[in-house]
């Protein structure tokens, strides 16, 4: 069970071990992909702002999650 998609048809099926472990998996994968865009965004000069902005959050909360973070290198 990795695929996107079968993680969200896990995630809402009946069965709650399963459903929390894709839960779990969901969860991960979301945290990957926003440190991978937030990191895409910064190096294209975005500011913490506009960042906050399309994820829907406050600057302070957006900066104090990312920015101790050492950005990962996409760019092979």
């Amino acid at each position: 069970m990795t695929e996107p998609t079968d993680l969200a048809v896990a995630a809402s099926g009946a069965d709650a071990r399963t459903g929390l472990k894709a839960v779990l998996a969901l969860r991960r994968l979301a945290e990957a992909l926003e440190n991978l865009q937030v990191d895409n965004a910064r190096r294209q000069g975005w500011s913490w702002q506009e960042i906050a902005e399309v994820l829907e959050v406050s600057k302070q909360a957006v900066h104090k999650k990312h920015s101790g973070r050492t950005p990962t290198d996409t760019d092979h």
